[in-house]
């Protein structure tokens, strides 16, 4: 099998994990919005933007550091153990300290208590199954991987269906419910399937012999802090619109916009499809010979299709739209999404070209252009907001991730310089932002964008044909 055929069935393999759960999710976007008033739609969008950011701190960038180190290591068990060993005390540790705090701290980040408690233990069981998952990926066990992970969302989504739906529609007795909070019901659905997903990758816990090296702790320690600020960043660039937002135009419109926002969640799950079969792959094809016009490659192909879905998703914006956030009162923000979609692909470049600083282990840059991207978004958004209202936060996203985007390929060339295909990628990047903006002035004429859609294709056959027949005869 050659190199790039093992890249695409790993992709798709792990893409399938990510892809299926996330499609499962849009299952519950037209729920949610159907069944939550938009100020409670703000409530839950809130409680998972302080899960993303407890989610980095509680991993502090070992995941990361576990693929490099294994992959370049002959002390596997070793790496895997202090990994395991070092997230799991750290885990409890924070579990005891915000226990011994927990009222002050739900009060300190307004949220209920009752929201709070909920949220800490979906915060230590996502913790405790970092490294499992990571050996999972390191050693080729995508199906496993992906099993588990479906496992996962198809129980959070049943739930979600049964809580949300059918105890309300068949008035189905369940005691201590509480129809008049329904969103509580969102996180215990999470927390039900995290605490599955524990037990059913508890076996792992005793699966090696417990070692732990303070060698190797120290360079993970090292390797690992600067993608944890990176992570702390990339959280902010994704989620403060969604925190400042309540604040700022109120929880209403905050729950619009963040309901519009799952739209362009399309996109979201391409860059994180990609994102699970590159990073392995990249680390352990480095060595090659061709890695570098291997990675050239790899980047082309991600612009094309990740271009081909922005043309695609905006041609039919208002058949997602009606499917996805049937409440109309949600779509006084739906005009964020094209801006958001291409925001999400350039982040998706970005992380493309990010291999550079972590193969040359200059990973502080992953950090530095992390900031820059964060100082952009809070910047904007506190100065934007007030005079252009919530569109400006969508345009923050655009210019955060544009700018990252463009400082990792010039500084990247310099210290890891990959023959990408500039001209290529730039047209067809340019051709698929000409085509969406057609398509948004059509007046939703699916004869047009349609047309628009098997332009952009035809475009690629015409300057791919060669290259796709070499690569499929391989």
């Amino acid at each position: 099998m050659s190199v790039l055929k093992k890249f695409f069935k790993d992709t798709i393999i792990y893409g399938l994990a990510t892809v299926l759960p996330r499609l499962m999710n849009f299952l519950l976007v037209p729920l949610h919005t159907g069944t939550l008033e938009t100020t409670s739609y703000s409530d839950n969008t809130t409680f998972y933007v302080y899960a993303a950011f407890f989610n980095v701190l509680l991993t502090y960038g070992m995941e990361t550091a576990f693929f490099r180190f294994f992959n370049k290591s002959e002390e596997k068990n070793t790496v895997f153990s202090t990994t395991f060993i070092s997230l799991t005390v750290t885990t409890l540790l924070f579990l005891i300290v915000v226990l011994a705090f927990n009222q002050q701290l739900s009060v300190w980040l307004n949220i209920s208590q009752k929201y709070f408690n909920l949220l800490l233990g979906l915060l230590v069981l996502d913790t405790l199954v970092v490294a499992p998952f990571a050996y999972l990926r390191a050693t080729g066990r995508p199906i496993k991987f992906g099993a588990i992970k479906i496992a996962n969302i198809l129980i959070y989504v049943l739930l979600n269906y049964f809580f949300l739906w059918a105890i309300p529609k068949f008035n189905i007795s369940v005691p201590y419910y509480d129809n008049s909070d329904l969103v509580q019901y969102i996180f215990i659905a999470n927390f039900i399937a995290s605490l599955v997903t524990f037990l059913l990758l508890l076996p792992y816990f005793f699966k090696t012999k417990l070692e732990f090296s303070k060698r190797l702790f120290k360079q993970f320690l090292n390797y690992g802090w600067p993608i944890m600020v990176a992570g702390l960043a990339y959280v902010i660039n994704e989620n403060f619109d969604k925190w400042i937002l309540p604040y700022l135009l109120g929880k209403d419109i905050n729950g619009a916009y963040s309901g519009c926002y799952k739209i362009a969640m399309f996109m979201t799950i391409f860059v994180q499809a990609f994102r699970l079969g590159a990073e392995p792959f990249f680390f352990s094809h480095s060595k090659e010979i061709n890695a570098k016009e291997t990675y050239a490659l790899i980047m082309k192909y991600f612009v094309i299709v990740g271009s081909f879905m922005l043309v695609f998703i905006i041609s039919y914006l208002d058949i997602f739209k009606i499917i996805l956030v049937k409440d109309e009162s949600y779509w006084q923000a739906i005009s964020i999404v094209p801006i958001v979609l291409l925001a999400n692909l350039c982040l998706g470049i970005y992380f493309n070209l990010a291999i550079w600083y972590k193969l040359t282990d200059k990973t502080r840059y992953g950090m530095y252009l992390s900031i820059v991207g964060a100082v952009i978004t809070v910047v904007l958004n506190i100065y934007l907001i007030e005079n252009m209202g919530f569109i400006a936060s969508a345009w923050a996203t655009l210019a955060a991730y544009g700018v990252m985007m463009v400082l990792s390929y010039a500084i990247g060339q310099k210290h890891y310089m990959v023959p990408y295909d500039l001209k290529k990628i730039l047209g067809y990047l340019v051709l698929a932002i000409i085509l969406s903006i057609i398509a948004l002035n059509t007046n939703a004429n699916y004869y047009i964008n349609t047309f628009l859609v098997f332009l952009f294709l035809g475009s690629v056959m015409m300057f791919e044909k060669r290259e796709l027949k070499r690569l499929l005869k391989r």
